[in-house]
């Protein structure tokens, strides 16, 4: 045995801890190289499994071995190396039983017993891991191998034991975060719910996002609130190629501007009082997918460079920090502004605006496609449904009629959450199948309150109504004669006639601006 082969062992070893390799291939390549330079007819690795020692590798053994469980207190001699911190020598003549008797590959026979035997328990900071157990046929075998030898072996093999332990957590690790990230965006699609009709208008924005989800183009959608720009966002990034990785969200009216930068682009340790730590921020949280900055119109000037840079370089850097990251993110942004007056009146940067816009969305008022209004009424009432726990639900005709008169200020998201309101109220005092009223909706004119509401004033004609005009002008024209005939009756105070009219006074304020009766 010469040195050099020593040292060529140590390094085989030494290089299967820094590389990727199979666990199983490590423990076997580290056991073939101590048979190639100690004189031992068998070497075994075992690890300690809760209080059982399970053979991991080994060599010049039988190979049904590998697989089975020894616990030290039915093997004397495992015991003995488990219980010293310092190799273990066991002479030729000793009584204790060598757990691997009969199981050399060298006897055929498997009926000799092994007489040389030695061991080292191995340890990774502090704690017990397993044993290297060194046997052969003959004795004194192990007279001329020193016990610093054996420990720098057995410091090797706890080593990789450690390091293919750590490994295995970590891909155990990286799968469950892997699963449980496509969970989440399996969860996230089941509840982020649908672009719900068959108008013109929605057949029109459903095509807009299938010419552009799949490009990595900059999307600008706009349009009043409630109609659902973040649904259309979110759709995009389903239907696109990082549907697979992450959709960040961040509203920007919701940042402060003191840490606006801060959550955009990260800061590293020290940077700010308060900033204890190193930090991400949404721009690196959606490397390689998709970040979607809602009201960005609400983005202060200060920041709207560094936004600018971000999305033409494809740089940040983080607060404090002074290399730039590099990020691929595909970005979506959404306004219920008017930005070209924004950057009209200085308030949004003209360059960031036609950065943005790369390809503009315009997500359409609820009032202008009215002909949903059915189709969405259906969606909202069946997840109403299923909130309440219901098993039907019904709307009258005259509730839908109302709903077809109101002009939905609130759009799409008003709808929704007044219907739940409306569930909830006609579950209150129904039994059965609950059935949604008008006087149910809340809405400024009830079509069904009409005729309670004009026998209540005995010594007023009802407005003539003009045959000639359509339907939606006919009502129009209706409720601006009805609203000011109760106005005047009350001498101009309006939330008397809110309270006569059994309306919310603001709806009442917006519709009565919407008919030219107040200004």
């Amino acid at each position: 045995m010469s040195q050099p082969t020593l040292d060529h062992a140590w390094l085989q070893i030494a290089v299967g801890l820094s590389t990727s390799m199979p666990g199983e291939l490590q423990f076997q390549r580290l056991v073939q190289a101590i048979c190639d330079v100690l004189p031992c007819d068998a070497v075994s690795l075992m690890q300690l499994n809760e209080g059982e020692l399970v053979p991991v590798a080994a060599m010049g053994l039988a190979p049904e071995l590998i697989g089975q469980r020894f616990l030290p207190a039915e093997n004397p001699r495992l015991q003995a190396i488990l219980q010293e911190r310092e190799p273990v020598r066991f002479p030729a003549d000793a009584e204790l039983p060598d757990p691997f008797d009969g199981w050399l590959a060298i006897d055929r026979e498997r009926t000799a017993d092994v007489h040389s035997c030695m061991g080292c328990s191995l340890y990774v900071d502090r704690q017990l891991v397993g044993v290297l157990t060194l046997d052969a046929l003959a004795p004194g075998r192990f007279d001329d191998v020193d016990d610093m030898t054996v420990a720098a072996f057995a410091a090797l093999a706890a080593a990789t034991l450690r390091n293919v332990a750590l490994i295995r957590a970590l891909e155990h690790s990286r799968a469950q975060q892997q699963e449980l990230a496509q969970e989440l965006v399996r969860d996230a699609r089941r509840r982020e719910g649908e672009l719900i009709g068959n108008s013109a208008q929605m057949r029109k924005l459903r095509e807009e996002i299938d010419i552009v989800a799949n490009t990595d183009l900059a999307v600008l959608i706009t349009g009043e609130t409630g109609t659902g720009k973040e649904l259309v966002a979110r759709t995009l990034h389903a239907h696109s190629r990082r549907s697979e990785q992450a959709l960040v969200h961040v509203n920007c009216a919701a940042l402060p501007e003191q840490i606006a930068e801060s959550e955009l682009f990260g800061h590293v340790k020290g940077a700010f009082t308060g900033a204890v730590s190193h930090r991400a921020g949404k721009f690196e949280l959606a490397d390689g997918g998709t970040l979607f900055l809602d009201e960005i119109g609400e983005l202060p000037l200060s920041l709207q460079a560094k936004l600018l840079r971000a999305l033409q370089q494809g740089e940040i850097q983080r607060v404090g920090a002074d290399k730039l990251l590099r990020v691929n993110v595909r970005l979506i942004a959404a306004t219920n502004r008017d930005l070209e007056q924004e950057v009209a009146e200085g308030r949004f940067r003209s360059d960031l605006y036609h950065r943005l816009k790369v390809y503009p969305i315009a997500v359409p008022p609820l009032r202008a496609h009215r002909a949903d209004l059915d189709t969405l009424s259906s969606y909202f009432l069946d997840q109403a449904r299923s909130r309440l726990g219901l098993r039907q639900i019904g709307l009258h005709p005259q509730a839908l009629q109302a709903m077809h008169a109101y002009d939905w200020p609130g759009n799409v998201r008003e709808m929704e959450h007044l219907l739940m309101r409306a569930s909830l109220k006609a579950t209150r005092h129904k039994e059965g199948r609950p059935l949604i009223l008008a006087e149910h909706l809340d809405l400024p004119i009830a079509i069904a309150s009409v005729a309670e509401t004009i026998s209540q004033h005995q010594n007023e004609q009802a407005p003539p109504i003009d045959a000639q005009l359509g339907l939606r002008d006919a009502v129009d024209n209706y409720q601006q004669q009805l609203i000011q005939q109760v106005l005047d009756s009350h001498q101009g105070n309006w939330s008397a006639t809110a309270r006569q009219l059994k309306v919310d006074r603001a709806n009442l304020n917006r519709l009565a601006q919407r008919l030219g009766i107040k200004i």
